[in-house]
């Protein structure tokens, strides 16, 4: 797996932008954004790999069962879980159109992992949406939220405290985004 380091900016003005952006979100009531996620040109048309300790293929419903240590990479974008279900479409040719993992489920590409306790991945909108616990974590940076949506479009990731159904279903009081970002050493 190739990793891709993030754009290189000074610490400081990144932490600063970044804290300034939480401040923002905060005032104005929303969810935190996180801007140049390093996820931005990913190629979703990549062939999509999968492996897990049993394997399921329900060829009259076009969908795949995957259970049990489920390691799902495309490109150098990798998805792990418990279990996952691999939706398709066969007209003339096998076409993934959605991926539910559920279970501990961890994205992963280059320096950059989110966590939570389920996630979508729809191929067509090129979007993963996570949901309940979720952590993304960003070299030392960290935000913490119920839902994250990911848009392997734009590389922008959203963290919002909105669980299934609009509950809380996450780490810490209902509705809120929780984050840290690492300081910039000082020079001495």
């Amino acid at each position: 797996m190739q990793h891709h380091p993030l754009p290189s900016r000074p610490a400081h003005l990144a932490s600063i932008r970044s804290l300034c952006l939480v401040a923002a979100c905060a005032i104005a009531g929303l969810g935190v954004v996180a801007h140049g996620s390093g996820l931005s040109g990913h190629n979703s048309d990549a062939p999509v790999n999968y492996a897990a300790d049993h394997i399921e293929l329900l060829d009259k419903e076009n969908r795949v069962l995957l259970s049990g240590n489920v390691d799902i990479t495309q490109d150098d974008l990798r998805m792990r879980a418990a279990r996952g279900t691999v939706a398709y479409n066969n007209n003339g040719g096998v076409k993934i159109q959605r991926l539910d993992a559920s279970g501990d489920v961890t994205v992963t590409r280059g320096e950059q992992t989110a966590r939570g306790d389920v996630a979508t991945y729809d191929f067509n909108r090129r979007i993963i949406t996570m949901v309940g616990n979720v952590v993304l974590h960003r070299g030392g940076d960290s935000l913490n939220g119920a839902r994250m949506v990911i848009d392997l479009n734009t590389g922008l990731s959203t963290v919002d405290g909105r669980g299934l159904g609009g509950g809380r279903h996450g780490t810490g009081p209902a509705g809120r985004v929780s984050g840290s970002f690492a300081a910039p050493h000082a020079k001495r």
